[in-house]
């Protein structure tokens, strides 16, 4: 019978005498192509475009780069590469891709599946064939685990960390200390909103350098205006009138009198007190036949106080009423354009028979904010009060006035 060869590594199986004479050498062969498998390391050229090498092992004594037990994969490929071991065989190897270029590199079995470098993966994989398939043996096929005592220490570095690799259920309680911290490592972006609660705060840990800037100027501010932004954090702030108060009068005008009134530019607001003239009181007088004409006295002006907002620039013309003369003669009406008005008392009648005259109307404030029962709330005095009535004519009215206050007081 003649000699065979071994499936895996085309070992020549001599039967029982044959090759007499010829053993010795025979086995030296066979075991130069053990030693190939054990130990041997070859290189094998895939340059070029993509394209499929076939790698063989021929039978014993013939050597084989397919053999070795490592294979360097070499030269500069301009295309994704095929390379290829022959079905059938059950065989370890240790592959490098030595190859220059941006290409893939995939290493199977002629009718199986295999493994692929990808087109930046320039290291050295462990293979085996099953017969079949090449199988890898990686990380991700080995069992186990790799302890903290085989990590050196600072070995695991950012750059070889996945994104969001290290995940809050992977961390011990209290393992990442200050110390382990980089300078300003821990930043804005990192810290997930509500995480950092009063209780994980040490007594002044947090100071001014570790406040965000806002861009407020530190300073002292007088009836600042102040903005506030959702996290409570002042966001802007300006001296002015804002939250000021209504005390500082810039207006006292008497009737009969007119002109234009022009705010200060930081007031926001206005606070104005309008009384209108008074009418005049009527006239008494004795009749032919003996009788009395009785006269009434003349009605107050209307007044008010009104609350005006403003709008910068603000410039608007007024009138204060005049009073009203005797006999009879209603009061004027005080006028500010665009804030309100308020009406003159009217004039006090005669009446026949002795009995008294009719007084006259009071004036009214519409669109007042408010009206107060003291007329001299503000001002004093009698403005805007009626005239009353002598035998004879009757005595003239209190003319209105006008005060105006701004909300600049500090």
């Amino acid at each position: 019978m003649a000699s065979s060869y071994s499936t895996d590594l085309k070992i020549e199986l001599m039967v029982t005498g044959e090759n007499a004479g010829t053993w010795g050498e025979k086995t030296n062969d066979n075991l130069n192509v053990i030693q190939q498998a054990i130990a041997g390391y070859g290189e094998q050229s895939i340059a070029g475009s993509a394209q499929t090498t076939a790698l063989t092992i021929a039978n014993s004594p013939t050597l084989s780069v397919a053999r070795n037990i490592v294979i360097k994969l070499t030269g500069t490929i301009t295309g994704n590469q095929i390379v290829t071991v022959p079905s059938g065989i059950e065989k370890t190897w240790i592959v490098s891709n030595g190859t220059t270029g941006a290409f893939t590199v995939e290493f199977k079995t002629s009718g199986g599946t295999g493994t692929t470098w990808s087109t930046t993966d320039k290291g050295i994989k462990i293979l085996y064939s099953d017969g079949t398939n090449i199988n890898a043996v990686d990380i991700t096929t080995l069992s186990g685990t790799v302890a903290s005592a085989q990590i050196a220490n600072l070995a695991v570095t950012s750059a070889k960390l996945a994104s969001f690799a290290v995940t809050e259920a992977r961390l011990a309680s209290f393992a990442v200390t200050t110390s382990r911290l980089a300078t300003n490592a821990v930043t804005a972006v990192k810290i997930t909103q509500s995480t950092i609660t009063q209780s994980k705060l040490a007594a002044n840990s947090v100071g001014s350098n570790q406040l965000i800037s806002t861009g407020v100027t530190a300073a002292s501010y007088t009836s600042a205006s102040i903005t506030v932004d959702a996290d409570g954090r002042i966001t802007a702030a300006s001296s002015g009138s804002s939250g000021a108060g209504m005390g500082i009068p810039t207006l006292y005008a008497v009737g009969p009198t007119s002109g234009t009134y022009t705010a200060t530019p930081t007031a926001s607001r206005l606070g104005v007190y309008m009384l209108a003239g008074g009418g005049g009181g009527g006239v008494s007088y004795q009749t032919m036949e003996g009788g009395v004409v009785g006269a009434g006295g003349g009605g107050a002006g209307g007044f008010g106080f009104y609350n005006k907002p403003l709008t910068q620039p603000f410039s608007q013309p007024y009138s204060v009423g005049a009073a009203g003369n005797a006999p009879g003669g209603s009061g004027g009406a005080t006028n500010f354009t665009n804030v309100g008005s308020v009406n003159g008392g009217a004039g006090g009648n005669p009446s026949p028979g002795g009995s008294p005259g009719n007084t006259g109307a009071a004036g009214n404030a519409p669109g007042a904010s408010f009206t107060y029962p003291t007329r001299d709330f503000v001002v004093g005095g009698g403005f805007g009060n009626g005239g009353g009535t002598n035998p004879g004519p009757g005595n003239p009215g209190v003319g209105g006035v006008l005060v105006i206050f701004e909300n600049t007081g500090t």
